[in-house]
C-alpha cells in the first residue's frame, strides 16, 4: 500500500516542493494549511503514516498540535521549521516530536528521512517471534508496541517505543549513541543529543527515580544499556 504523509504547512511554495520530492518517492501527500485542518483530516479516519509539521502556523501552533495529536495518535512526527535551536528541540521532543529538519532544507535529505521513518514504523509493525520482556512491574511486548505497568498501558511516543525495543531486545549489551541514532532515526547525520533527550524522557516514564535508573543504564563514555537483570549492570 502506498504510504501517506500529512504535511501541515501554510507556505504554499514549501508545500509544493515537499509534495514534488515525496511524490518521487511514491509517497502520497495530504496537506493542511493549519493545525486545526490537520487534526480534522486525522479525525476523519484517513490513514496517515507520518506527519510533517511546521511550528509557526496560523491559529494553533505546532507545539499545541503536538499536544493534541499525542493524546490519540502514535504516528511519527517530523518537525520542519526555522525554529530548531536546542530549546525548541527539547520542547518539541517533550511534546512528542520524533525528528527535526531545519529550514531551509535539502528536499532530498527530507525525503530520505521521511522514507527512513516510514520503513522503521513498518519494521516495528512487522516484527514477529519476539517474546514479552518482563522487568520490574512492567510487561513489554515489542511485537505489539505495547508497554504495561501492573496491567495499565504506559503511553510512549513511537520513537520512545523504538528506543525501548532496541535496548530491551539487546538486554545487557551496551549500545552507542551513534548506533541507536542510526537504528532508530535512520541517519548517519543529525543531532546525537536527540538520543539523550529521548533517553531522559523514557526514564521519566519507566524509572521510579530517573536520576538513579534501574533499567536504562548509562555506559559512561560510550552510550546506554538495558540492565540484564533488574538493577544489575553487566559490562
Amino acid at each position: 500500500m502506498q504510504a501517506q504523509v500529512l504535511v501541515i504547512e501554510d507556505d504554499s511554495e514549501i508545500l509544493d516542493l515537499i509534495t514534488l520530492y515525496l511524490s518521487r518517492e511514491q509517497i502520497r501527500v495530504l496537506s493542511a494549511p493549519s493545525a486545526e485542518k490537520g487534526l480534522g483530516i486525522l479525525g476523519s479516519g484517513v490513514p496517515v503514516d507520518l506527519v510533517l509539521l511546521d511550528l509557526n502556523l496560523p491559529g494553533i501552533d505546532g507545539y499545541e498540535f503536538l499536544q493534541e495529536f499525542r493524546k490519540t495518535y502514535t504516528q511519527p512526527v517530523v518537525v520542519v521549521s526555522a525554529r530548531v535551536d536546542d530549546a525548541d528541540m527539547v520542547l518539541g521532543f517533550g511534546y512528542g516530536a520524533d525528528d527535526f529538519v531545519s529550514k531551509p532544507f535539502s528536499p532530498k535529505v527530507l525525503s530520505a528521512r521521511v522514507r527512513a521513518h516510514i520503513r522503521r514504523e513498518q519494521r516495528m509493525r512487522e516484527v514477529s517471534g519476539i517474546k514479552n520482556i518482563l522487568f520490574g512491574d512492567y510487561v513489554f511486548c515489542p511485537e505489539d508496541s505495547l508497554l504495561k505497568k501492573r496491567g495499565e498501558r504506559v503511553g510512549l511516543s513511537p520513537k520512545e517505543m523504538q528506543l525501548l525495543a532496541e535496548l530491551a531486545t539487546h538486554r545487557g549489551k551496551p549500545m552507542s549513541q551513534d548506533e541507536l541514532y542510526n537504528r532508530i532515526w535512520g541517519n548517519s547525520y543529525g543531532e546525537l543529543n536527540t538520543v539523550s533527550v529521548h533517553i531522559q524522557r523514557l526514564r521519566k516514564k519507566i524509572e521510579d527515580d530517573p536520576t538513579n535508573p534501574l533499567y536504562i543504564l548509562t555506559v559512561y563514555g560510550f552510550g546506554y544499556m538495558f540492565a540484564d537483570e533488574e538493577g544489575n549492570e553487566s559490562l
